[in-house]
């Protein structure tokens, strides 16, 4: 028997739902950060962007490439990738994700969430792959594919949390 959730849980997801709010998605690597939005309706992401990290001012124009886009698509949240190792253990990535979460949180006083990255980058290799995409390109669509399922998951997961509670 389905579960009929209650009036609370459907109103909290009618009201997430109503302010058309955008959601920014960052797939965070040493070299590119992956970008993707949600729809107004956050019900999908879209692929948006890789940002290359050549200069030695990175970081700083890193985050300021993030902000115009967060201004642009008037974004209210940031889910950011989180790399645990598969035995769900914290290595250095996930450290160095972790500092870039608390300048992101500093920069653009908006929420950030963390949020399981484990195997995306081989689902955005797939999804490519079954989209035809040939292989010699794969690289340059890759880091905002995987930015895309890391979105695509955490917006999966909030309607079936508002669907279910």
């Amino acid at each position: 028997m389905k579960k009929i959730p209650s009036k609370k849980a459907r109103i909290t997801w009618r009201e997430e739902q109503d302010k058309n709010m955008r959601i920014i998605g960052l797939d965070y690597g040493t070299k590119t950060v992956g970008v993707a939005v949600s729809d107004a309706l956050m019900i999908t992401a879209q692929p948006l962007e890789t940002i290359e990290r050549k200069s030695a001012n990175k970081l700083r124009q890193t985050l300021a490439r993030i902000e115009s886009i967060i201004e642009e698509y008037q974004a209210e949240r940031i889910v950011l990738g989180y790399p645990k190792n598969m035995n769900n253990t914290i290595g250095e990535r996930a450290e160095a994700t972790e500092q870039f979460k608390e300048d992101l949180e500093r920069r653009t006083g908006l929420e950030v969430i963390l949020w399981d990255e484990r195997l995306s980058t081989v689902e955005a290799e797939r999804i490519l792959m079954d989209t035809g995409v040939r292989r010699e390109n794969r690289k340059q669509y890759v880091d905002k594919m995987a930015a895309a399922v890391i979105l695509q998951n955490y917006l999966d997961s909030q309607a079936h949390e508002g669907q279910t509670e």
